[in-house]
């Protein structure tokens, strides 16, 4: 069909309705039931208008806001006004130009247009036509290489971002369509997917075919694997699948059920904003899909929280009508429309708009999120300051690392525990709670403030250490010295010792110190502890992870890698490892590796960050410390008292007594670390190191003496955790379905190995349904890996808990390899 220009004769649409009616006597009737139709009874496609109806705007006068500004920024690019074109297959059904006419337009109206897996028109031809921002509408097929090549084309065309479609692992039952046994006409077809891959002319079969039903959230670390853009996820509509969406470090959400038309009788979108955004809560950017058909209506969903929202089927209503110029028509007057709503309710900008503006016929609408501001948007020049006064900070505007996954992991875990109390946890690696006794703290303060009197001290100058601020490098480096040589062989001169909060401040100051250059790297034993990524991201610290095998890193593996960053003229600068029992994968390294590694870094010029947290309350023979095997100062130990102390005294220390050398002389790294810490934590709580001093003291030095019950315990409680998993595993026959684990011989972890891929949601469902939680081993790999393992903690629980989690769990992984194995075999029959 070909539409014409709007007759200079004929009234001009003067809303969207009027649109829709002048392009239904345009289309023909079976593609007209195609854009327009629904899944089922089209309860859900009539919620979604009708829920903006039942939402009022709360007009406001003599604001002083002049003229309202409707601009806004997303994902660093200007946009005129909060709005996007929605992702609709073949823009070539209702206009020959198709989605040429469609981008050209968007441009002329400077908003996005994110284009369809299914357009009818090449990716290069739409991004010649317009300047405005274009995303990609990804469709996930089982076969991967058609996914990542559309990805990769798109990319090439000058793609800004992809929007995954996370709704759609079959399309919904539309009755219009199977009533009209609607097909494609012959000259209509995707035009950026391979002719040989499939019988498009029906996309009701063409999905059940094509579209890969098994995605999980690792699809979104595959994208990001294959492509630098941006990714938001479309089709979110619960608080959970927000939650695990921030998790997985989109970029951005869609709200949207799919225009109506994918499960009848979800609710409208209107009503689904809120709880996403709260749950969101700035953290990426919220977008909002379905029913819009007034200017109105983007304010009332501003207010609600989102940033922007998507036009649908008005757009091609718009197409039809006139072409390009019909579509830059729809998009002027909802961005006018939207301009008035903003003056007359005295919302100056964007940003301004907030649950404030709302009412309900009951009363005032619960706010979503208020103030709602725009993750990513820069200040329009010019624009009034918001009538409040109160300051909002722009997410682009604060350190990136902010918005790192690795951030997110632990907040993730701790709310899906707090969440699922009756569940047993396998996460925490914490202290088992039954050592603890507070009587004891007080007893620990004494005995020191006595040792401080034995040696000297005044009642005043014993109040002043306990109670002013103190020497930055610590007041109890003597005594830590100390108990290094009587537990592990470590000579260490008091002052190369500096005391910290904790053993992550350790981290920070020494990764501070040491990276001054931008070509240093820091490595790391994969997985790793998330502490010293998270420290690495915070300082913007390039960091490469070396995979570490069940026996440890393998130093030829290391040495590989340091030869690869030198010749990419970089300069690996210090190896952080976790030599015993470590933490997430419980593995040990040998005395032979232990003296390789150092032999190596000396080589290489390397330094070692050496965290050993587990030595002294792991039982059986210990292997040396790197420290106590170091002849050329290639080691910075970090230590701390969490485990063999208590956690909440936060202390930690670092043994750093390498040479710092300039034209003036020589000074110990241990005295640039307190330079740090000066300006960090100032000094490390004086109360907290006579804690520590005082246990150190009671065991005469000897935290291995302390330590020698809880050691006995946490071995009873490893013994425990593997004779469940054989015992358990094998009944279940899960050894046969590809799990497999390890057996640390100290620790607080191990990790289990499925063959399936483990992600967050997965974690939610085994808490959800199997009342058992775990880690995913993907969360402590940098860069990528561990999709298929978990980590389980088995310090904080006792027996009984143990042998009650490993039973849930096993049930857990056999319902899953179940369901694993079916899905391979449904795929394998439908390919």
């Amino acid at each position: 069909m070909t539409a014409h220009p709007i007759e200079p004769s004929a009234r001009p649409p003067l809303s969207l309705d009027d649109f829709q009616t002048r392009a239904r006597a345009r289309v023909q009737p079976d593609v007209w039931d195609f854009i327009e139709g629904g899944a089922g009874e089209e309860r859900t496609l009539a919620a979604n208008r009708e829920a903006f109806t039942r939402t009022w705007l709360r007009t406001r006068v003599l604001t002083g806001a002049a003229e309202s500004d409707p601009r806004t920024a997303l994902l660093g690019r200007q946009w005129a006004a909060p709005l996007a074109i929605a992702p609709m297959a073949y823009h070539t059904l209702v206009h020959p130009e198709g989605e040429i006419a469609t981008a050209r337009a968007a441009g002329a109206a400077g908003v996005p247009f994110i284009v369809s897996t299914f357009a009818g028109t090449s990716f290069e031809d739409i991004a010649r036509a317009t300047d405005s921002p274009l995303w990609l509408q990804v469709y996930c097929f089982r076969d991967r290489e058609i996914t990542r090549g559309l990805v990769e084309r798109a990319e090439r065309a000058g793609f800004e971002a992809l929007v995954l479609t996370v709704d759609t692992p079959r399309l919904g039952r539309r009755l219009r369509d199977l009533r009209n046994g609607f097909r494609l006409p012959r000259h209509i077809t995707p035009a950026n997917l391979p002719a040989e891959s499939g019988d498009y002319s029906s996309p009701s079969e063409h999905s059940r075919t094509g579209l890969d039903p098994s995605l999980d959230w690792s699809v979104v670390g595959w994208l990001r694997s294959v492509s630098r853009l941006p990714v938001l996820v479309k089709g979110v509509m619960t608080a959970e699948d927000a939650a695990l969406a921030v998790a997985a470090g989109v970029n951005g959400v869609v709200v949207s059920n799919h225009g109506g038309r994918q499960l009848d009788g979800v609710r409208p979108t209107l009503e689904a904003l809120g709880e996403v955004a709260s749950t969101v809560d700035g953290r990426c950017a919220l977008l909002l899909d379905g029913g819009v058909r007034r200017g109105a209506d983007v304010l009332t969903a501003l207010a609600l929280g989102a940033d922007a929202v998507l036009l649908g089927r008005p757009v091609l209503h718009g197409l039809a009508v006139a072409g390009q110029e019909g579509v830059a028509q729809v998009l002027d007057l909802v961005v006018d429309e939207l301009t008035e709503a903003m003056t007359l309710t005295g919302t100056a900008t964007v940003a301004a708009a907030d649950a404030s503006l709302l009412t309900a016929p009951g009363g005032p609408v619960a706010a979503a999120r208020a103030p709602a501001s725009a993750p990513g948007a820069l200040p329009v020049s010019g624009s009034p300051t918001p009538v409040s006064g109160e300051a909002e900070l722009r997410r682009e505007q604060l350190h990136s690392s902010v918005s790192d996954p690795v951030l997110d992991t632990m907040t993730f875990l701790n709310e899906i525990t707090g969440r699922f109390p009756e569940a047993v946890s396998f996460a925490p690696g914490r202290p088992y709670e039954g050592f603890f006794d507070t009587e004891e703290i007080f007893g620990h303060i004494r005995r020191y403030v006595d040792h401080m009197a034995a040696g000297g001290a005044t009642p005043d100058d014993i109040r002043t250490t306990l109670h002013q601020y103190g020497p930055t490098a610590g007041i109890i480096r003597e005594l830590i010295a100390d108990s290094l040589r009587i537990d592990e062989g470590i000579d260490a001169a008091p002052e190369s010792v500096v005391v910290t909060v904790g053993a992550q401040e350790g981290m920070l100051l020494v990764l501070r110190a040491l990276f001054g250059d931008p070509r240093d790297v820091l490595l790391v034993a994969g997985p790793c502890y998330v502490g010293i990524t998270g420290a690495a991201r915070l300082l913007d610290i390039t960091l490469r992870s070396i995979e570490e095998s069940e026996a440890g890193i393998d130093c030829a593996v290391l040495e590989a890698a340091v030869v690869a960053e030198r010749a990419a003229g970089r300069r690996p600068r210090v190896f952080y490892v976790v030599p015993d029992h470590s933490n997430p994968s419980g593995s040990t390294m040998s005395r032979a590796a232990r003296e390789e590694l150092l032999a190596l870094a000396a080589r290489y010029d390397l330094l070692i960050l050496e965290d050993s947290p587990y030595r002294l309350v792991s039982p059986g023979r210990r292997q040396p410390t790197l420290k106590s095997l170091d002849r050329a100062r290639r080691v910075v130990h970090l230590g701390s008292y969490s485990k063999t102390v208590f956690p909440g005294a936060r202390i930690g220390f670092v043994v750093a007594d390498q040479p710092v050398v300039d034209e003036r002389g020589s000074s110990l790294l241990a005295n640039e670390l307190t330079k740090i810490k000066s300006m960090v934590t100032v000094n490390t709580p004086a109360l907290s190191q006579a804690v520590v001093a005082g246990a150190l003291l009671a065991s005469g030095g000897s935290l291995a003496v302390h330590n020698e019950i809880p050691a006995k315990h946490y071995g009873e409680a490893l013994r425990v955790t593997l004779e469940q998993l054989e015992e358990q595993f094998t009944a279940a026959g899960l050894r046969e379905r590809g799990v497999s684990w390890n057996r640390p011989s100290g620790g607080f972890f191990l990790s289990v190995r499925v063959p399936f891929t483990v992600d967050n949601a997965l974690l939610l469902r085994s808490a959800q349904e199997f009342g058992v939680i775990w880690t995913p081993m993907s969360y402590f790999h940098p860069e990528s890996g561990g999709e298929r393992t978990i980590r389980l903690s088995f310090s904080y629980l006792g027996h009984a808990e143990i042998k009650e989690g490993i039973r849930r769990l096993t049930a857990f992984l056999r319902a899953q390899t179940e369901r694993s194995a079916n899905d391979r075999h449904t795929a394998g029959r439908d390919t």
